[in-house]
């Protein structure tokens, strides 16, 4: 395993439209494992594969300590409820911002078998689940932030 360079805010990479994953090759697999290793050393709890320079429909997501969630072209199938929450972003390091998403939602992808699965996530997982699939289609989470938050406020949440 690899650990990976997290691209910044300000790399087109980050606004660009990622494509599917054709066929699950040794390549890919060894992303997802470069990817996992990538955001634990980074302290995050999710990662997508723009966010390391690569334009394919893949995340990793780790919200449960050891439980690792690989999705290969996942999409969103069902979501409920709204819940506004803090959200930061490996690629926007020092950056906060209060985003409404879904409370509940249901994703569905390949794994790295080439099995179809699904996962239903609510809370934390929810949120991971829309901000990295978000990452996919160019987005970031600033485009859907409520309001961001000011060094002060950054100051007296870390205090």
């Amino acid at each position: 395993m690899a650990k990976l360079k997290i691209v910044k805010i300000g790399d087109d990479t980050l606004r660009t439209v990622c494509r599917p994953v054709e066929k699950i090759t040794p390549r890919v697999l060894q992303l997802l494992d470069d990817m996992t290793e990538t955001m634990r050393a980074a302290d995050g709890v999710g990662l997508a594969a723009p966010q390391v320079g690569i334009l394919r429909r893949i995340v990793v997501i780790e919200v449960e300590e050891g439980n690792v969630l690989e999705l290969i072209n996942p999409k969103i199938i069902a979501f409920s409820g709204e819940n506004e929450g803090l959200e930061g972003c490996l690629s926007l390091p020092g950056q906060w911002g209060l985003v409404k998403r879904p409370m509940h939602v249901t994703v569905r992808a390949l794994n790295r078998y080439g099995e179809t699965v699904e996962y239903t996530g609510s809370d934390l997982l929810a949120r991971c689940f829309c901000h990295e699939l978000d990452h996919l289609d160019g987005k970031l989470y600033p485009d859907v932030a409520h309001r961001m938050l000011t060094a002060e406020e950054i100051e007296e949440l870390r205090g």
